[in-house]
Formats: C-alpha cells, sequence, structure tokens
C-alpha cells in the first residue's frame, strides 16, 4: 500500500494511512482504541487451516466494525475525499458507501473471485471448467459468504442502523463501483472471461522504498548457494516449521541458511543451530533475495512476487490458508 500511496503522490494527490501507527514514512493516523489483530498476534501466529482462518476473520470483523463507527469523525479530521481499502478488511466499504464518499478496492494478498467460475483461493481445488466443477466453485463462494455471516454481525447490525441496504449473500455488491486492483499479474491468474469490468490486475506493488533498515550480519554469508526461508509476518508462530527447516538444511554441505523467524519466535527456542545457518527475528528480503538460490516461504502473495522478480525458485509451505494460486 505504501508503493501505491508514492505513485499517488507522484501524481500529486496528498496521501494519509488511517487506522496505522507506521506508514514507512507517510502520514498516519492512529485509529482510537486497540488493534484487535495485532493484540491477538501471538495467539493467531500459531494457528493453522481453517481454524486460524476462522479466528481470524472474527478479528478482521471486530476491527472492521470499530472503523466503521469511527470512520465519520476521522474523515472529517483528516479531509479525506476517497478512500483506498485492503479486501482483507472485510466490509469496510460500509463507511465510505454512508459517507457517500468514492472508494476504490485494493488486494494486495490473493484476490477472491465470487464469480464461482474459477475456485475461490481459500480452496485447495484445481481450476476446471466442467459442470460439477462450476457448481462446486459456487457452493464453495456460498460456504465462504456463510463463513463471514457467522462473524459479522456486528457488522450487520451497524448497516442496519446507517440505513445501508447490502445483499449479504451476493459478496461482490458492495465491490466498488470504480476500481478493484489486485497486484497478481494476469498471467498468473486462473483463465475466466467473467471478470466486473472494473477489476483489474496490475502487476506487484513493489518499489524497493520505504522499507525499515534491518540490521543483518552480512559478514556471515559464506558466499555457498543460500537458502533464504521466511513464513511471513502473521501465521508465523509455528516452530514446529522452523525446526523441519533447520533440521533439512543440517545434513546438506555446501550450503547456507537464512531463517527470519518473525516477532513472535525467540531464536533460541529453534535448538541447535548448525553451523550453515544464520537465525534472525527480522531479515533484508529484498537484498538477500538477490543472493537467494531457493526461497522457503509460506506462499504469501508479497514472498511470491518478490522472489519471482529475483528469478529465485520457491519451496512453498502454506501454513496459513490452502492456496490453489500460490
Amino acid at each position: 500500500m505504501t508503493a501505491l500511496a508514492r505513485q499517488l503522490q507522484a501524481r500529486g494527490h496528498d496521501v494519509v494511512f488511517l487506522y496505522s501507527s507506521s506508514a514507512s514514512g507517510l502520514p498516519c493516523v492512529p485509529g482510537p482504541g486497540k488493534d484487535p489483530i495485532n493484540e491477538n498476534r501471538g495467539q493467531t501466529s500459531k494457528m493453522q487451516g481453517e481454524d486460524a482462518l476462522k479466528f481470524a476473520l472474527r478479528l478482521v470483523m471486530s476491527q472492521t466494525e470499530a472503523i466503521l463507527k469511527s470512520l465519520p469523525a476521522i474523515v472529517q479530521a483528516n479531509r479525506v475525499d476517497a478512500l483506498l481499502l485492503d479486501t482483507i478488511q472485510f466490509y469496510a466499504e460500509l463507511g465510505p458507501m454512508q459517507l457517500g464518499m468514492p472508494y476504490i478496492h485494493v488486494s494486495n494478498a490473493l484476490h477472491l473471485d465470487y464469480s464461482g467460475y474459477t475456485p475461490l483461493q481459500v480452496y485447495g481445488w484445481p481450476h476446471e471448467t466442467t459442470p460439477e466443477a462450476l457448481a462446486r466453485n459456487r457452493q464453495g463462494v456460498a460456504q465462504w459468504a456463510k463463513t463471514l455471516g457467522e462473524a459479522n454481525a456486528g457488522i450487520r447490525a451497524h448497516a442496519e442502523s446507517a440505513g445501508l441496504e447490502v445483499d449479504w449473500e451476493d459478496l461482490d455488491s458492495t465491490l466498488s463501483p470504480l476500481a478493484s486492483i489486485t497486484q497478481t499479474p494476469r498471467a498468473f491468474d486462473f483463465e475466466s472471461s467473467h471478470w466486473p469490468p472494473q477489476f483489474h490486475h496490475t502487476g506487484p506493488f513493489h518499489d524497493r522504498k520505504g522499507r525499515e533498515k534491518v540490521d543483518f550480519p552480512w559478514e556471515r554469508l559464506t558466499g555457498e548457494p543460500l537458502i533464504y526461508a521466511s513464513m511471513g509476518t502473521i501465521l508465523n508462530g509455528r516452530l514446529d516449521v522452523f525446526r523441519t527447516i533447520v533440521a533439512a538444511l543440517a545434513n546438506h554441505e555446501g550450503l547456507q541458511l537464512v531463517l527470519s523467524v518473525g516477532d513472535q519466535v525467540d531464536p533460541e527456542q529453534i535448538g541447535p543451530v548448525p553451523s550453515n545457518a544464520i537465525i534472525v527475528k527480522q531479515a533484508p528480503q529484498l537484498e538477500l533475495l538477490k543472493q537467494t538460490s531457493v526461497c522457503i516461504t509460506h506462499a504469501g502473495l508479497n514472498t511470491v512476487l518478490e522472489s519471482l522478480a529475483q528469478g529465485v525458485p520457491q519451496v512453498a509451505i502454506p501454513v496459513n490458508l490452502r492456496s490453489n494460486r500460490a
């Protein structure tokens, strides 16, 4: 999002990040109260699969409900004319709809296709065009709508009190009428002729700017083929996954491992560190990928695209959601 913001600045727009305490040097305004997602990151980081999905959805819905209540005052105080909303913040668009403001949807993570012509990305289904497969896809969309419905009672109540008429079963009913963009390249997506006309594949939102400087022991790199591993920033509390990666590389001479474990795990918890491994809480990912032979990743879209941009092969361990695109 910061890369997108810098592009807007270059075109003469003022930008401000709402509900953010840090935006890589760009103007930002923290939201009132505590952030339920950050407050529960320790618990979320150790979960996986459907349990992680449903727990995360409840947190997101709680966050959205708080946003909808406070958005009018924050928009007025910061003289906001239009909003760019990450699609992972489900139903946040009800805010600008209530205020009569223009809004655009941005998919930083994998986008969700509710048409039923491709498998919804939360399921591990292959892309097929048989009548049976299309029926399965539509059933998957209906199940996803039910899952969202089980977590959005507070949001429904807000919409009703604001006089908004929402078709909760049609998950595209609140999609921005202006534009919905995804950083997934068109060539990497499933074939479909049923995208909404305002939907656009743009390619990666990476400009190499705005990233915090990370101290890293560059002097410890030996020049041997480098394996870089990271399980992302959210579901990165799985010690068993980190231990498996370290054990797999320990027996291979002539290779070196850099493992970035994030802020939910103490590197000492992983156990004995082989001489050919460097374990850190944070790593300068883009710079390391330039020297990497293979990237071991949780299959999050940003790491996937950054690796592909550097021509780095990947081994994907999707510990979070089952992703049929990554």
